[in-house]
């Protein structure tokens, strides 16, 4: 089934130990990372048992790329959902009763409405899945309460198998997986989350649209997302960009449906384009050649920022992403924390989840070591596709420099901001230091050996370290001034205990593994063979009124361009040309190969 339908010559991972579980009629719980291969852990069974698979997925943009890939493959695949017109939805209905479909797509909402579980009870059922799982766990980074009544799906379907699926869980949320989906007898197979063509970076925010641009440079011609935290930031960073000649959409929330669903499709369409959005954009997009993914603000936690990420490469091909944090983020973060009205059980969860965030942001070690570390998985080696990897950060003892910072935070009274405290450090007589005569105090100009930029460093670590916070104006929202910790500043002020800072990088190169990684993403994007092959592909989708990686990936048009086929059997020898696309377009593809071979 997987050679002859799906066109690939071999199982990957723990793909064919869950494959054999589940046709057996075992229950599943599979933690795969994007990418890893987890929907043919169920699509494969669907073909293997008798009856219609049932899979519930959580976007409608998911649903249809799902459909719509499984149709090119030869397989009798629908989806019911508000978005359907009626006589489509009339279509699946009947597809559906007369057992014509292999796999049914789902909402969960639709899927537990009386009317179609009473359709399905007539129906022979071959496994039900549940993608997008931690979407069940109250401890998930995109919680969905109408998840949890998925449990009751054991008791109507008896018998029939199920798998939830998901690329990001901790051990809390794994756990609260199989007890909110009642599968207590379930195996749970975990791959493994490194994601070896991500190249992981973060750093501290200077000119955010220049540091932007830089990774823009990197990846002309190419798509990619870029994550902001608010609405208003997503719009501004839009415009700013279109004002540079990039072509860059916005996305979010509080954007009408119609413009939202327009940014979306010029997104799946192929085009190269640069989508600027909140957190509201990208679950479920199947687009597999994002090839950057950059947050302009800082995720809640590493499960977020896992899940965010891993929307860059799914191709397998290099990808980069970029975080891009400062002290005002990290205060910010812990003040609405703070302000939350969640139990006080579940506020504490989520304060150490944003903890190991920071904590990533800062670390001078292999970034994907400490990222896979909140997941519990040991990488036993350094990863060299990470910034720490390829430029490894310095430490010195920053003691007295602490000191100076928490001594000008003190005695400028904890009223005013980062930007203050610095011209004091300097020994700026700006307007504001002269009106509250502070050049008159001994912190003036102790800092004047360094400039502005190491000491925004310090600060910021000894913000991420808890030492110092940002107040928050509760009524603006926005950041009033610094303040300390009074039981974690007195130590350092005494001299009793040391302080350990990275040593801030002035303008890092871009790093090494970086440029490689985008050198070979490229590959043999330049030749004429691959582009000859782009252009049909690009010609036949329009045709069919698909994305174009929905025909054939761009990894398989690069191994058709580097193998160049002579005959259908050589064609069929290349990873992702199944059955159903060797007869629809096997004729096709090696015309443009004959024709570029001239």
């Amino acid at each position: 089934m997987l050679r002859q339908v799906f066109g690939f010559p071999a199982f990957r991972g723990l793909q064919q130990e869950v494959v054999e579980h589940i046709v057996g009629g075992g229950d599943a719980l599979v933690l795969m990372p994007t990418g890893g291969g987890k929907s043919l852990c169920y699509q494969v069974p669907a073909l293997c048992r008798l009856g219609t698979a049932v899979v519930i997925s959580p976007l409608i943009a998911l649903m249809d790329d799902q459909v719509a890939a499984l149709r090119q493959l030869g397989i009798a695949a629908g989806a019911l959902h508000s978005d359907l017109e009626p006589e489509e939805a009339r279509q699946v209905g009947q597809d559906l009763d007369a057992g014509r479909l292999d796999l049914l797509y789902v909402s969960p909402e639709r899927a537990l409405s009386p009317g179609t579980l009473e359709r399905l009870q007539r129906r022979r059922l071959a496994l039900i899945a549940i993608d997008e799982a931690h979407c069940v766990s109250q401890w998930g980074h995109e919680f969905r309460p109408e998840y949890r009544e998925l449990a009751q799906l054991g008791a109507v379907f008896p018998g029939v198998p199920r798998v939830a699926l998901t690329a990001t869980a901790d051990r809390r949320t794994r756990e609260d997986i199989l007890a909110a989906l009642a599968l207590p007898q379930a195996q749970v197979f975990a791959a493994s989350f490194h994601r070896p063509n991500l190249h992981l970076a973060c750093a501290p925010k200077t000119t955010e649209i220049g540091q932007l641009l830089e990774v823009l440079a990197r990846h002309r011609n190419a798509a990619g997302i870029v994550y902001c935290g608010s609405r208003a930031k997503t719009e501004r960073m839009t415009a700013s960009l279109q004002t540079r000649g990039v072509a860059a959409l916005a996305f979010h929330a509080g954007m009408p449906a119609g413009a939202k669903r327009a940014a979306l499709a010029r997104f799946r369409s192929g085009e190269a384009v640069v989508m600027v959005a909140t957190i509201a954009f990208g679950m479920g997009i199947d687009r597999p050649d994002v090839r950057f993914v950059v947050h302009l603000d800082m995720p809640d936690s590493p499960e977020a920022y896992y899940q965010q990420i891993g929307r860059a490469g799914r191709d397998g091909d290099p990808a980069e992403t970029l975080l891009l944090y400062g002290g005002e983020d990290i205060a910010r973060a812990r003040h609405w924390l703070a302000q939350s009205s969640a139990p006080e059980g579940q506020r504490e969860v989520m304060r150490q989840r944003l903890e190991a965030m920071i904590g990533l942001t800062e670390t001078a070690a292999c970034r994907t070591r400490t990222l896979l570390a909140c997941f519990g998985e040991e990488l036993g080696h350094d990863c060299g596709h990470c910034d720490n990897c390829d430029h490894p950060a310095k430490t010195f003892d920053g003691t007295i420099e602490a000191q100076k910072v928490l001594s000008a935070v003190w005695r400028t009274g904890q009223r005013f901001g980062a930007r203050h405290v610095v011209n004091v450090l300097l020994g700026k007589s700006t307007d504001a230091v002269v009106r509250y005569q502070h050049e008159k105090l001994p912190t003036f100009g102790v800092g004047a050996d360094r400039p502005e930029g190491f000491w925004r460093g310090v600060i910021r670590q000894l913000i991420a370290r808890g030492v110092m916070g940002i107040e928050v104006d509760p009524d603006a929202g926005r950041i009033s001034h610094l303040s300390m910790d009074s039981d974690k500043a007195r130590p350092i002020l005494r001299g009793e205990e040391r302080v350990v800072l990275r040593e801030e990088l002035a303008r890092p190169k871009p790093s090494r593994s970086a440029r490689v990684l985008a050198r070979a993403a490229a590959g043999e994007a330049d030749s004429e063979l691959f582009e000859a092959l782009r252009a049909w592909r690009s010609e036949e989708a329009t045709e069919q009124s698909v994305p174009p990686y929905i025909i054939f990936h761009d990894s398989v048009l690069r191994e058709i361009a580097a193998v160049e086929p002579i005959s259908l059997d050589e064609l069929a020898e290349i990873k992702g040309v199944g059955g159903s696309k060797l007869a629809r377009y096997g004729a096709a593809v090696l015309d443009v190969v004959r024709k570029r071979r001239g």
